[in-house]
Protein backbone atom coordinates (compact mmCIF):
# COMPACT_ATOMS: atom_id res chain seq x y z
CA UNK A 1 0.00 0.00 0.00
CA UNK A 2 3.18 2.19 -0.34
CA UNK A 3 1.61 4.15 -3.22
CA UNK A 4 -2.04 4.51 -1.92
CA UNK A 5 0.02 6.09 1.40
CA UNK A 6 1.85 8.76 -0.72
CA UNK A 7 -0.74 10.13 -2.29
CA UNK A 8 -2.64 11.16 0.51
CA UNK A 9 -1.97 14.89 1.31
CA UNK A 10 -2.69 17.48 4.11
CA UNK A 11 -1.35 20.56 2.01
CA UNK A 12 -4.61 22.31 0.30
CA UNK A 13 -3.75 24.20 -2.81
CA UNK A 14 -6.44 26.22 -5.25
CA UNK A 15 -6.32 24.33 -8.69
CA UNK A 16 -8.84 25.29 -11.74
CA UNK A 17 -10.95 22.47 -12.74
CA UNK A 18 -13.18 23.07 -15.97
CA UNK A 19 -12.59 27.34 -15.34
CA UNK A 20 -13.98 26.38 -11.93
CA UNK A 21 -11.00 27.51 -8.52
CA UNK A 22 -11.59 24.86 -5.95
CA UNK A 23 -9.97 24.50 -3.35
CA UNK A 24 -8.39 20.90 -2.99
CA UNK A 25 -6.19 18.58 -1.55
CA UNK A 26 -2.34 18.73 -3.56
CA UNK A 27 -1.64 14.94 -3.46
CA UNK A 28 -4.60 13.22 -3.97
CA UNK A 29 -5.39 10.08 -4.96
CA UNK A 30 -7.56 10.05 -8.72
CA UNK A 31 -9.40 6.99 -9.34
CA UNK A 32 -12.00 5.06 -6.77
CA UNK A 33 -11.50 1.76 -7.60
CA UNK A 34 -7.47 2.16 -6.91
CA UNK A 35 -8.52 1.85 -3.44
CA UNK A 36 -9.08 -1.71 -3.25
CA UNK A 37 -5.02 -2.10 -3.08
CA UNK A 38 -5.78 -1.43 0.86
CA UNK A 39 -7.95 -4.35 1.16
CA UNK A 40 -4.97 -6.83 0.25
CA UNK A 41 -3.50 -5.06 2.99
CA UNK A 42 -6.17 -6.40 5.28
CA UNK A 43 -6.25 -9.76 5.14
CA UNK A 44 -8.44 -12.17 6.16
CA UNK A 45 -9.90 -9.56 8.65
CA UNK A 46 -13.88 -9.60 8.15
CA UNK A 47 -15.03 -7.03 6.19
CA UNK A 48 -18.94 -7.47 5.71
CA UNK A 49 -20.97 -9.03 8.31
CA UNK A 50 -24.76 -9.97 7.49
CA UNK A 51 -26.13 -12.54 9.61
CA UNK A 52 -24.24 -15.51 9.11
CA UNK A 53 -22.31 -14.25 6.01
CA UNK A 54 -19.68 -13.43 6.03
CA UNK A 55 -16.97 -11.20 3.63
CA UNK A 56 -13.17 -10.51 4.50
CA UNK A 57 -11.20 -8.13 2.62
CA UNK A 58 -9.13 -10.51 0.95
CA UNK A 59 -12.58 -12.24 -0.01
CA UNK A 60 -13.49 -9.14 -1.60
CA UNK A 61 -10.87 -8.46 -3.64
CA UNK A 62 -11.16 -11.77 -4.96
CA UNK A 63 -14.86 -11.60 -5.53
CA UNK A 64 -14.31 -8.38 -7.42
CA UNK A 65 -11.56 -9.31 -9.65
CA UNK A 66 -13.72 -12.38 -10.64
CA UNK A 67 -16.84 -10.40 -11.47
CA UNK A 68 -15.44 -7.72 -12.87
CA UNK A 69 -13.82 -10.45 -15.62
CA UNK A 70 -17.54 -11.79 -16.03
CA UNK A 71 -18.66 -8.46 -16.51
CA UNK A 72 -15.58 -7.10 -19.32
CA UNK A 73 -16.74 -10.56 -20.86
CA UNK A 74 -19.88 -8.91 -22.05
CA UNK A 75 -17.95 -6.06 -23.76
CA UNK A 76 -19.33 -3.26 -22.28
CA UNK A 77 -18.10 0.26 -23.71
CA UNK A 78 -15.93 1.83 -21.72
CA UNK A 79 -18.12 4.32 -19.14
CA UNK A 80 -21.20 2.58 -19.80
CA UNK A 81 -24.20 2.58 -17.26
CA UNK A 82 -24.73 -0.44 -15.16
CA UNK A 83 -27.60 -0.33 -12.81
CA UNK A 84 -27.27 -1.78 -9.64
CA UNK A 85 -30.08 -2.11 -8.17
CA UNK A 86 -30.94 -4.50 -4.61
CA UNK A 87 -30.86 -3.94 -0.89
CA UNK A 88 -27.80 -4.11 1.22
CA UNK A 89 -26.04 -7.45 1.10
CA UNK A 90 -22.20 -8.85 -0.12
CA UNK A 91 -23.51 -8.78 -3.51
CA UNK A 92 -24.56 -5.36 -3.30
CA UNK A 93 -20.60 -4.41 -2.35
CA UNK A 94 -19.06 -6.54 -4.80
CA UNK A 95 -21.10 -5.75 -7.49
CA UNK A 96 -20.78 -1.76 -6.83
CA UNK A 97 -16.57 -1.86 -6.60
CA UNK A 98 -16.52 -4.82 -9.93
CA UNK A 99 -18.63 -2.58 -11.74
CA UNK A 100 -15.99 0.22 -11.37
CA UNK A 101 -13.21 -1.95 -11.98
CA UNK A 102 -14.48 -3.18 -15.56
CA UNK A 103 -14.57 0.11 -16.11
CA UNK A 104 -18.16 1.27 -15.95
CA UNK A 105 -19.95 3.54 -14.33
CA UNK A 106 -22.34 1.73 -11.23
CA UNK A 107 -25.80 3.63 -11.60
CA UNK A 108 -27.26 3.06 -8.25
CA UNK A 109 -31.32 2.62 -7.88
CA UNK A 110 -33.43 3.23 -5.24
CA UNK A 111 -34.65 -0.20 -3.95
CA UNK A 112 -37.98 1.62 -2.41
CA UNK A 113 -38.98 2.39 -6.17
CA UNK A 114 -42.01 1.07 -7.56
CA UNK A 115 -41.80 -0.80 -10.96
CA UNK A 116 -42.94 2.52 -12.20
CA UNK A 117 -40.05 4.46 -11.04
CA UNK A 118 -37.72 1.85 -12.06
CA UNK A 119 -38.93 1.64 -15.63
CA UNK A 120 -38.95 5.78 -16.04
CA UNK A 121 -35.04 5.34 -14.80
CA UNK A 122 -34.26 3.05 -17.11
CA UNK A 123 -35.65 5.07 -19.74
CA UNK A 124 -34.14 7.70 -18.82
CA UNK A 125 -30.47 6.62 -18.76
CA UNK A 126 -30.34 3.63 -20.84
CA UNK A 127 -28.47 1.62 -19.04
CA UNK A 128 -25.89 -1.53 -21.00
CA UNK A 129 -27.10 -3.70 -18.21
CA UNK A 130 -28.59 -4.25 -14.54
CA UNK A 131 -27.38 -6.05 -11.84
CA UNK A 132 -30.60 -6.89 -9.69
CA UNK A 133 -31.16 -8.87 -5.99
CA UNK A 134 -34.02 -11.55 -6.29
CA UNK A 135 -36.58 -7.89 -5.14
CA UNK A 136 -35.59 -6.22 -7.62
CA UNK A 137 -36.05 -8.75 -10.56
CA UNK A 138 -39.40 -8.53 -9.80
CA UNK A 139 -39.85 -5.20 -10.41
CA UNK A 140 -37.61 -5.24 -13.84
CA UNK A 141 -39.79 -4.33 -17.15
CA UNK A 142 -39.52 -7.14 -19.31
CA UNK A 143 -36.89 -7.44 -22.18
CA UNK A 144 -34.37 -5.70 -20.05
CA UNK A 145 -30.77 -6.41 -20.40
CA UNK A 146 -29.61 -7.92 -17.35
CA UNK A 147 -26.70 -9.87 -15.86
CA UNK A 148 -26.53 -12.44 -12.51
CA UNK A 149 -26.79 -10.99 -9.30
CA UNK A 150 -24.16 -13.44 -7.80
CA UNK A 151 -20.29 -13.46 -7.99
CA UNK A 152 -19.18 -16.24 -10.68
CA UNK A 153 -17.75 -19.72 -7.97
CA UNK A 154 -14.51 -19.59 -10.28
CA UNK A 155 -11.94 -16.68 -8.95
CA UNK A 156 -10.19 -14.77 -11.87
CA UNK A 157 -6.28 -14.36 -11.48
CA UNK A 158 -5.84 -11.89 -8.55
CA UNK A 159 -4.41 -8.63 -9.13
CA UNK A 160 -5.83 -8.23 -12.36
CA UNK A 161 -8.37 -6.04 -14.01
CA UNK A 162 -10.33 -6.79 -17.83
CA UNK A 163 -8.34 -3.27 -19.14
CA UNK A 164 -6.30 -0.62 -18.52
CA UNK A 165 -8.38 2.47 -17.01
CA UNK A 166 -7.14 5.94 -17.69
CA UNK A 167 -6.53 7.56 -14.16
CA UNK A 168 -8.90 10.48 -15.03
CA UNK A 169 -10.07 11.58 -11.80
CA UNK A 170 -12.77 14.18 -13.75
CA UNK A 171 -14.83 11.39 -15.29
CA UNK A 172 -17.99 10.27 -14.20
CA UNK A 173 -17.43 7.62 -11.26
CA UNK A 174 -21.39 6.93 -9.44
CA UNK A 175 -24.85 7.92 -10.72
CA UNK A 176 -27.15 8.16 -7.76
CA UNK A 177 -30.73 9.61 -7.62
CA UNK A 178 -31.82 12.39 -5.62
CA UNK A 179 -35.81 13.60 -5.11
CA UNK A 180 -35.94 17.18 -6.99
CA UNK A 181 -39.43 19.26 -6.95
CA UNK A 182 -40.17 18.32 -10.46
CA UNK A 183 -41.24 15.20 -8.81
CA UNK A 184 -39.24 12.74 -10.76
CA UNK A 185 -35.90 11.24 -9.06
CA UNK A 186 -32.89 13.18 -10.47
CA UNK A 187 -29.40 11.27 -11.50
CA UNK A 188 -26.85 12.77 -10.10
CA UNK A 189 -23.44 12.22 -11.96
CA UNK A 190 -20.08 12.62 -9.38
CA UNK A 191 -16.98 12.19 -10.79
CA UNK A 192 -13.90 10.38 -8.87
CA UNK A 193 -12.83 13.57 -7.55
CA UNK A 194 -16.14 14.23 -5.79
CA UNK A 195 -16.23 11.27 -4.09
CA UNK A 196 -12.68 11.13 -3.36
CA UNK A 197 -12.52 14.81 -2.44
CA UNK A 198 -14.98 13.77 0.17
CA UNK A 199 -13.84 10.85 1.71
CA UNK A 200 -10.52 12.38 1.92
CA UNK A 201 -11.60 15.64 3.52
CA UNK A 202 -13.37 12.95 6.54
CA UNK A 203 -9.88 11.04 6.61
CA UNK A 204 -7.98 14.50 7.46
CA UNK A 205 -10.19 16.05 9.90
CA UNK A 206 -10.75 12.31 11.72
CA UNK A 207 -6.84 11.71 11.62
CA UNK A 208 -7.35 8.27 9.60
CA UNK A 209 -5.23 9.46 6.54
CA UNK A 210 -3.69 5.85 5.47
CA UNK A 211 -0.18 7.19 6.66
CA UNK A 212 -1.91 7.91 9.84
CA UNK A 213 -2.85 4.53 10.64
CA UNK A 214 -1.20 1.37 12.23
CA UNK A 215 -1.94 -2.39 11.12
CA UNK A 216 -4.59 -2.64 14.40
CA UNK A 217 -6.74 -0.13 12.52
CA UNK A 218 -10.54 -0.90 12.35
CA UNK A 219 -13.67 -0.81 14.28
CA UNK A 220 -16.84 -2.68 14.08
CA UNK A 221 -19.47 -0.56 12.97
CA UNK A 222 -23.07 -0.52 12.36
CA UNK A 223 -24.45 0.31 8.75
CA UNK A 224 -28.12 0.74 9.02
CA UNK A 225 -28.78 3.25 6.29
CA UNK A 226 -29.39 2.18 2.49
CA UNK A 227 -25.66 1.74 0.19
CA UNK A 228 -27.73 3.39 -2.79
CA UNK A 229 -27.55 6.40 -0.80
CA UNK A 230 -24.48 8.65 -1.12
CA UNK A 231 -23.60 8.37 2.53
CA UNK A 232 -23.47 4.57 2.04
CA UNK A 233 -20.66 4.87 -0.44
CA UNK A 234 -18.83 7.26 1.59
CA UNK A 235 -19.18 4.60 4.01
CA UNK A 236 -18.06 1.74 1.84
CA UNK A 237 -15.03 3.91 0.73
CA UNK A 238 -13.70 4.69 4.60
CA UNK A 239 -14.25 0.94 5.95
CA UNK A 240 -11.73 -0.24 2.89
CA UNK A 241 -9.41 2.83 3.94
CA UNK A 242 -8.74 2.03 7.92
CA UNK A 243 -10.10 -1.31 8.13
CA UNK A 244 -13.66 -1.07 9.75
CA UNK A 245 -16.19 -4.43 9.90
CA UNK A 246 -19.62 -3.53 8.36
CA UNK A 247 -22.47 -5.27 10.45
CA UNK A 248 -25.47 -5.07 8.13
CA UNK A 249 -29.17 -5.90 8.99
CA UNK A 250 -30.71 -8.05 6.65
CA UNK A 251 -34.42 -5.97 5.17
CA UNK A 252 -35.39 -2.64 6.24
CA UNK A 253 -34.17 -1.32 9.56
CA UNK A 254 -35.47 -2.46 12.94
CA UNK A 255 -34.78 -1.01 16.29
CA UNK A 256 -34.51 -4.52 18.03
CA UNK A 257 -32.56 -5.67 15.44
CA UNK A 258 -30.00 -2.96 15.86
CA UNK A 259 -29.89 -3.57 19.25
CA UNK A 260 -29.39 -7.53 19.04
CA UNK A 261 -26.37 -6.60 16.43
CA UNK A 262 -25.06 -4.09 18.59
CA UNK A 263 -24.71 -6.48 21.83
CA UNK A 264 -24.00 -9.26 19.60
CA UNK A 265 -21.27 -7.88 17.60
CA UNK A 266 -19.99 -5.37 20.08
CA UNK A 267 -20.64 -2.72 17.30
CA UNK A 268 -18.13 0.28 19.09
CA UNK A 269 -19.36 2.72 16.14
CA UNK A 270 -22.76 3.86 14.62
CA UNK A 271 -23.89 6.68 11.87
CA UNK A 272 -27.84 7.11 11.72
CA UNK A 273 -30.59 9.47 11.52
CA UNK A 274 -32.28 10.48 14.16
CA UNK A 275 -35.52 8.69 13.65
CA UNK A 276 -33.33 5.46 13.96
CA UNK A 277 -31.74 6.51 16.84
CA UNK A 278 -35.04 7.87 18.63
CA UNK A 279 -36.79 4.53 17.84
CA UNK A 280 -33.88 2.45 19.15
CA UNK A 281 -33.63 4.79 22.25
CA UNK A 282 -37.67 3.87 22.80
CA UNK A 283 -37.64 0.00 22.26
CA UNK A 284 -38.10 -2.27 25.62
CA UNK A 285 -34.91 -3.81 24.75
CA UNK A 286 -32.71 -1.44 25.37
CA UNK A 287 -32.22 -1.58 29.03
CA UNK A 288 -32.34 -5.69 28.61
CA UNK A 289 -28.97 -5.48 26.48
CA UNK A 290 -25.36 -4.71 26.92
CA UNK A 291 -24.56 -2.28 24.28
CA UNK A 292 -22.03 -1.04 26.42
CA UNK A 293 -19.35 -1.21 23.46
CA UNK A 294 -20.75 1.29 21.50
CA UNK A 295 -18.70 3.89 21.86
CA UNK A 296 -19.42 6.35 18.84
CA UNK A 297 -22.83 7.87 17.91
CA UNK A 298 -22.93 9.82 14.07
CA UNK A 299 -26.37 11.65 13.82
CA UNK A 300 -27.00 13.09 10.54
CA UNK A 301 -29.77 14.11 7.52
CA UNK A 302 -31.72 16.21 10.15
CA UNK A 303 -30.59 18.53 12.37
CA UNK A 304 -29.96 17.46 16.17
CA UNK A 305 -31.58 19.00 18.95
CA UNK A 306 -30.67 19.17 22.29
CA UNK A 307 -34.03 16.81 23.32
CA UNK A 308 -31.89 14.21 21.45
CA UNK A 309 -29.16 14.50 22.89
CA UNK A 310 -30.51 14.61 26.33
CA UNK A 311 -32.04 11.28 25.32
CA UNK A 312 -28.98 9.72 24.11
CA UNK A 313 -27.07 10.53 27.31
CA UNK A 314 -29.65 9.09 29.31
CA UNK A 315 -30.36 5.85 27.12
CA UNK A 316 -26.90 5.02 25.58
CA UNK A 317 -24.87 6.43 28.40
CA UNK A 318 -21.85 4.55 26.78
CA UNK A 319 -21.75 6.81 24.03
CA UNK A 320 -19.31 10.09 24.16
CA UNK A 321 -22.28 12.49 25.20
CA UNK A 322 -20.76 14.86 22.62
CA UNK A 323 -22.21 13.59 19.13
CA UNK A 324 -20.88 14.69 15.95
CA UNK A 325 -23.48 15.54 13.26
CA UNK A 326 -22.70 17.81 9.61
CA UNK A 327 -24.75 18.73 6.57
CA UNK A 328 -24.99 17.84 2.95
CA UNK A 329 -26.37 16.08 -0.19
CA UNK A 330 -26.00 14.43 -3.07
CA UNK A 331 -25.83 17.01 -5.28
CA UNK A 332 -22.34 18.30 -3.25
CA UNK A 333 -21.18 14.62 -3.04
CA UNK A 334 -22.44 14.51 0.31
CA UNK A 335 -20.82 15.99 3.78
CA UNK A 336 -20.16 19.64 2.99
CA UNK A 337 -19.88 20.68 7.02
CA UNK A 338 -19.16 18.96 10.31
CA UNK A 339 -19.63 19.56 13.93
CA UNK A 340 -17.62 17.91 16.44
CA UNK A 341 -18.95 16.74 19.49
CA UNK A 342 -17.89 19.43 21.47
CA UNK A 343 -19.85 21.66 18.62
CA UNK A 344 -22.99 19.63 19.50
CA UNK A 345 -22.85 19.74 22.95
CA UNK A 346 -22.21 23.56 22.97
CA UNK A 347 -24.41 24.16 19.99
CA UNK A 348 -27.23 21.47 19.66
CA UNK A 349 -28.98 22.16 16.34
CA UNK A 350 -25.65 23.60 14.54
CA UNK A 351 -24.41 21.26 11.29
CA UNK A 352 -20.78 22.48 12.43
CA UNK A 353 -18.38 24.38 10.43
CA UNK A 354 -17.43 23.64 6.58
CA UNK A 355 -14.64 20.95 5.94
CA UNK A 356 -11.54 21.93 4.64
CA UNK A 357 -12.14 22.31 1.30
CA UNK A 358 -15.53 23.32 1.00
CA UNK A 359 -16.20 27.74 0.23
CA UNK A 360 -19.91 28.40 1.85
CA UNK A 361 -21.66 31.39 1.60
CA UNK A 362 -25.27 32.46 2.39
CA UNK A 363 -27.41 34.54 -0.22
CA UNK A 364 -29.00 37.98 1.17
CA UNK A 365 -32.88 36.73 2.87
CA UNK A 366 -35.55 37.54 1.07
CA UNK A 367 -38.86 39.60 1.90
CA UNK A 368 -40.54 36.59 3.75
CA UNK A 369 -37.40 34.42 5.30
CA UNK A 370 -35.01 35.53 8.09
CA UNK A 371 -32.34 33.72 6.54
CA UNK A 372 -30.59 33.56 2.93
CA UNK A 373 -30.15 30.67 0.48
CA UNK A 374 -27.00 28.61 1.43
CA UNK A 375 -24.57 28.04 -1.62
CA UNK A 376 -21.44 25.81 -1.34
CA UNK A 377 -18.52 25.48 -4.05
CA UNK A 378 -16.02 22.29 -3.38
CA UNK A 379 -14.26 19.68 -5.56
CA UNK A 380 -16.66 17.23 -4.25
CA UNK A 381 -19.76 18.78 -5.97
CA UNK A 382 -22.00 16.97 -8.83
CA UNK A 383 -20.59 17.17 -12.20
CA UNK A 384 -24.18 18.07 -13.38
CA UNK A 385 -27.73 16.46 -13.64
CA UNK A 386 -27.71 13.00 -16.37
CA UNK A 387 -30.81 14.30 -18.15
CA UNK A 388 -32.34 17.27 -16.80
CA UNK A 389 -32.08 20.76 -17.99
CA UNK A 390 -30.45 23.30 -15.91
CA UNK A 391 -28.26 23.37 -13.24
CA UNK A 392 -27.98 24.62 -9.47
CA UNK A 393 -24.28 25.68 -10.18
CA UNK A 394 -23.89 28.99 -11.61
CA UNK A 395 -20.67 29.49 -13.55
CA UNK A 396 -18.61 30.38 -10.90
CA UNK A 397 -19.16 27.29 -9.19
CA UNK A 398 -21.24 27.77 -6.39
CA UNK A 399 -24.28 25.26 -5.95
CA UNK A 400 -27.30 26.50 -4.21
CA UNK A 401 -28.94 24.20 -2.21
CA UNK A 402 -32.37 25.30 -1.96
CA UNK A 403 -32.08 25.27 2.34
CA UNK A 404 -31.51 28.39 4.16
CA UNK A 405 -29.65 29.53 6.86
CA UNK A 406 -27.08 31.50 8.25
CA UNK A 407 -23.39 31.76 10.23
CA UNK A 408 -22.67 32.73 13.50
CA UNK A 409 -19.92 34.21 14.44
CA UNK A 410 -17.75 31.22 14.87
CA UNK A 411 -18.08 30.26 11.47
CA UNK A 412 -20.60 27.48 12.55
CA UNK A 413 -23.69 26.79 10.06
CA UNK A 414 -27.30 26.75 11.19
CA UNK A 415 -30.26 25.56 9.01
CA UNK A 416 -33.20 27.00 9.39
CA UNK A 417 -35.42 26.18 6.56
CA UNK A 418 -36.16 25.26 2.83
CA UNK A 419 -36.88 27.24 0.04
CA UNK A 420 -37.47 23.75 -2.10
CA UNK A 421 -40.65 22.22 -1.67
CA UNK A 422 -39.60 19.17 -0.10
CA UNK A 423 -40.31 17.01 2.57
CA UNK A 424 -37.78 14.68 4.68
CA UNK A 425 -39.20 11.58 6.17
CA UNK A 426 -36.71 9.55 8.52
CA UNK A 427 -34.19 10.59 6.12
CA UNK A 428 -35.35 9.76 2.80
CA UNK A 429 -36.14 13.00 0.37
CA UNK A 430 -40.23 12.85 -1.14
CA UNK A 431 -40.93 15.42 -3.81
CA UNK A 432 -44.56 16.42 -3.29
CA UNK A 433 -45.49 17.17 -6.41
CA UNK A 434 -45.01 13.56 -7.43
CA UNK A 435 -47.17 12.72 -4.36
CA UNK A 436 -50.08 14.98 -6.12
CA UNK A 437 -49.62 13.88 -9.46
CA UNK A 438 -50.15 10.42 -8.56
CA UNK A 439 -53.20 11.23 -6.71
CA UNK A 440 -54.55 13.21 -9.50
CA UNK A 441 -54.89 10.15 -11.46
CA UNK A 442 -57.30 8.45 -9.81
CA UNK A 443 -60.93 8.47 -10.32
CA UNK A 444 -62.70 11.00 -8.57
CA UNK A 445 -60.37 13.39 -7.45
CA UNK A 446 -60.17 17.25 -8.07
CA UNK A 447 -57.58 18.87 -6.24
CA UNK A 448 -54.27 17.69 -4.42
CA UNK A 449 -52.03 19.61 -2.54
CA UNK A 450 -49.16 17.79 -0.50
CA UNK A 451 -46.71 19.14 2.56
CA UNK A 452 -45.00 17.84 5.27
CA UNK A 453 -46.28 18.41 8.73
CA UNK A 454 -44.07 17.71 12.00
CA UNK A 455 -43.99 14.33 13.83
CA UNK A 456 -42.06 13.38 16.71
CA UNK A 457 -40.11 10.29 15.13
CA UNK A 458 -39.56 11.05 11.50
CA UNK A 459 -38.90 14.49 11.25
CA UNK A 460 -42.04 14.80 9.23
CA UNK A 461 -44.50 13.01 7.82
CA UNK A 462 -46.63 13.56 4.71
CA UNK A 463 -50.34 15.27 4.76
CA UNK A 464 -52.12 14.80 2.00
CA UNK A 465 -55.12 17.57 1.49
CA UNK A 466 -57.63 15.81 -0.98
CA UNK A 467 -60.77 17.76 -2.51
CA UNK A 468 -63.18 14.50 -3.84
CA UNK A 469 -66.31 14.73 -6.14
CA UNK A 470 -66.36 10.70 -5.33
CA UNK A 471 -67.15 8.67 -2.22
CA UNK A 472 -63.41 7.06 -1.68
CA UNK A 473 -62.08 7.39 1.80
CA UNK A 474 -58.03 7.82 2.68
CA UNK A 475 -57.67 3.84 3.03
CA UNK A 476 -58.95 3.95 -0.94
CA UNK A 477 -56.35 6.43 -1.86
CA UNK A 478 -53.57 4.63 -0.01
CA UNK A 479 -54.30 1.94 -1.79
CA UNK A 480 -54.63 3.01 -5.04
CA UNK A 481 -50.83 4.82 -4.28
CA UNK A 482 -49.68 1.80 -3.78
CA UNK A 483 -47.12 0.33 -6.11
CA UNK A 484 -46.87 4.08 -8.12
CA UNK A 485 -45.08 5.91 -5.46
CA UNK A 486 -42.43 4.86 -2.79
CA UNK A 487 -44.19 3.33 0.46
CA UNK A 488 -42.75 5.92 2.23
CA UNK A 489 -44.18 8.95 0.38
CA UNK A 490 -47.65 7.56 0.25
CA UNK A 491 -49.52 10.15 2.84
CA UNK A 492 -49.96 9.40 6.68
CA UNK A 493 -52.40 11.81 7.33
CA UNK A 494 -55.63 13.21 5.30
CA UNK A 495 -57.84 15.86 4.93
CA UNK A 496 -60.54 14.71 2.60
CA UNK A 497 -63.08 17.76 1.57
CA UNK A 498 -65.72 18.54 -1.16
CA UNK A 499 -64.91 22.26 -0.66
CA UNK A 500 -62.15 24.20 -3.26
CA UNK A 501 -58.72 24.54 -1.52
CA UNK A 502 -57.66 27.70 -1.39
CA UNK A 503 -55.77 29.90 -3.81
CA UNK A 504 -53.30 32.79 -3.21
CA UNK A 505 -53.27 36.04 -5.41
CA UNK A 506 -52.00 33.98 -8.61
CA UNK A 507 -54.48 31.80 -8.76
CA UNK A 508 -52.44 28.63 -7.50
CA UNK A 509 -53.56 26.64 -4.33
CA UNK A 510 -51.87 28.33 -1.05
CA UNK A 511 -49.76 24.80 0.14
CA UNK A 512 -47.80 27.68 2.22
CA UNK A 513 -51.15 28.60 4.24
CA UNK A 514 -52.10 25.70 4.79
CA UNK A 515 -48.99 23.82 5.74
CA UNK A 516 -49.01 27.37 8.16
CA UNK A 517 -52.57 26.72 9.39
CA UNK A 518 -52.08 22.87 9.80
CA UNK A 519 -48.95 23.31 11.87
CA UNK A 520 -50.66 25.82 13.97
CA UNK A 521 -52.91 23.65 14.77
CA UNK A 522 -50.87 20.34 15.37
CA UNK A 523 -48.92 22.39 17.60
CA UNK A 524 -52.01 23.35 19.91
CA UNK A 525 -53.13 20.12 19.92
CA UNK A 526 -50.01 18.74 21.35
Amino acid sequence: MTNSIEIWGKEIVTETISGIPYRIYKDRPRRIENLLAHADGWGERAHIVQGDRVLTFRGLHDAVAAKAAELAALNLAPQSRVFLLGWNSPEWVVNFWAILRAGAVPVLANGWWSAEELADALRRLTPALTLADAAGLRKMPAGAATAPWETPASPAPRNTRPEPIPDDENAPAVIIFTSGTEGRPKAVVLSHRSVLSGIHMILHITRRLPQQIGPDSGETALHTGPLFHIGGVQTLLRAVMVADRLVMPAGKFDAGVAIDLIATHRVARWSAVPTMVSRVLEHPDLAKRDLSSLKSLTVGGAPVHAELLTRIREGLPSVDARVPTGYGLTENGGQATAASGGDTAARPGSSGRPLPCVELRTLPPGDSAPDGEIQLRAPTQMLGFFDTAGSPIDGEGWLSTGDLGHLDADGHLWITGRAKDMIIRGGENIAPVAVESALMAIEGVNEVAVIGVPHPDLGEEVMAFVVLEADLSAEDLARALAGKVSSFAIPSRWHLQSDPLPTNHSGKIDKAGLARDMRARLAGAA
